[in-house]
């Protein structure tokens, strides 16, 4: 048998599971088109790549020659990019398959997947619980087994929160270390692309081949791309800071059982384990929802009918024609988002909110470089304060949905590494435990991550 026909029979078999998990509404490309097509890339995969045959699912911000590009909006309903994002590019040149795109919160905006324009994903394991967002899609269907790995979105979180609803890996690298070249934009100085994988190896292999330098994004540090380390035989030398701003009183009971748990574990792996301080914590998340929506209003006020989303010809002016572009191709939650960006950088409001916003964004930075500077070599916190919760849950109250993301929105803020990984479960919903790293300095959080996923058993009961 030749390795083209091992290639061929690989794909189809990831398009069986693929179909077996449409009950989550987890892909957005129609079975039949996925499966022609992972045919048709196994025939021409170069078979010496480092992850040759692996089908990688995309979530759907990020642009590929293959398969539509909707960000999960009616506003971009059909659309297909002539180019592919340049960490697809290097999927491919690795030898992997995409295989198609996932659902997500229209433009990665929201925590639940919930707000996507071609329904809710679901959870893997419980329907009746979210699987998190705005990532949801690519999460559970690595979660459901259907591909080991996926790409993911990160501009609050957006990786790591459904990799802990779903019980799996999601890694957010340092801002710079992979190109954002062919990401959809949404807040163009928190925005990256993230992994998500079953394990950390899947994880980090996937990470290692889409880093690296880019001359098409100069937000992309001129860098190699990363080196994977060796899995430790301990973590002797480590020094883990547990920031106290994280564990607050209020923190799930089971949720803080798993992370005592997983403390206590890492120091059994030899770590030294202490308690930080990183005092404006309490402050990320109103930070994050001024600076994230003014981006946003921003990035997208090309979607007017003109360049870019459905032209309604019977409109009389401009003015109303950008009215029932955006009126009718956004969701709520885009509508709200614009809205409350376009108001903080108004005339009279833009010093009271995004000034200060950027000003506290700066003290956050500061947190963590006086840990860092003190000797600590990783942050370790909850990933979520709560397990998954019920769809339909939060979104009365968009305030409660913001509040979900109060853990994972400050490494975006500040730029640093952070990656989610299973350490238990709660009422059989899994539990995600968070390393927060140093500045290019993946290759420590993936030692301790890969020592931590070795000794704490992910679907134990804390």
């Amino acid at each position: 048998m030749t390795e083209a026909t091992d290639a061929v029979q690989s794909a189809r078999a990831a398009a069986d599971r693929i179909a077996k998990a449409k009950r989550l509404n987890a892909l957005l490309t129609p079975i039949k088109e996925l499966r022609k097509s992972l045919v048709q890339q196994a025939q021409t995969v170069h078979p010496g790549g480092v992850l040759y045959g692996m089908p990688v699912a995309i979530k759907d911000n990020i642009c590929t020659l293959e398969f539509e590009t909707s960000c999960g909006s009616k506003i971009l309903e059909g659309y297909r990019s002539p180019f592919d994002a340049t960490a697809v590019a290097k999927l491919k040149a690795a030898g992997a398959l995409v295989a198609g795109k996932t659902n997500c919160d229209e433009f990665g905006m929201g925590s639940s997947t919930e707000h996507s324009a071609y329904g809710r994903t679901i959870h893997p394991t419980e329907k009746t619980r979210v699987p998190g967002g705005s990532s949801g899609g690519s999460a559970a269907l690595v979660a459901a087994g259907a591909v080991p790995a996926a790409l993911g979105s990160e501009t609050g979180g957006s990786v790591r929160q459904p990799a802990s609803f779903c019980g799996i890996v999601g890694i957010k690298p340092t801002y710079g270390r992979v190109s954002r070249y062919g990401l959809v934009a949404f807040g163009s100085s928190l925005d990256q692309i993230g992994v998500f994988g079953r394990s950390v190896h899947d994880a980090a292999r996937v990470l290692s081949v889409i880093s690296g330098r880019d001359p098409k994004d100069a937000t992309c540090e001129g860098r190699d791309p990363l080196r994977l380390p060796t899995v430790p035989e301990n973590l002797d030398g480590f020094v883990i800071g547990i920031p106290k701003e994280y564990f607050p009183p209020d923190l799930d009971p089971g949720v803080r059982r798993a992370c005592e748990r997983a403390i206590r574990v890492l120091k059994e792996l030899g770590a030294a384990v202490r308690e930080v301080s990183l005092p404006h914590t309490p402050y990320a998340v109103p930070t994050y929802y001024i600076v994230a929506p003014a981006e946003a209003s921003s990035n997208l006020a090309r979607y007017d009918g003109v360049r870019y989303g459905p032209r309604f010809d019977g409109a009389p002016d401009v003015a109303a024609l950008y009215r029932s572009t955006r009126g009718q191709g956004f969701g709520a939650e885009v509508r709200r988002r614009i809205l409350i960006g376009t108001y903080v950088l108004s005339s009279g409001y833009y010093d009271a909110y995004y000034r200060k916003a950027q000003q506290v964004r700066a003290l956050l930075a500061q947190d963590f470089r006086n840990v860092f500077d003190r000797g600590v070599d990783l942050v370790f916190t909850p990933t979520t304060p709560t397990t998954a919760f019920k769809a339909g849950e939060k979104l009365a109250d968009p305030v409660q949905m913001y509040l979900s993301d109060i853990f994972v929105c400050t490494a975006n803020l500040v730029g640093l590494p952070a990656m989610s990984v299973p350490i238990g479960r709660v009422k059989g919903l899994p539990v995600g435990g968070q390393f927060i790293g140093q500045t290019f300095l993946e290759d420590e959080m993936l030692e301790a991550a890969y020592a931590l996923e070795r000794a704490v058993p992910a679907v134990e009961e804390a």
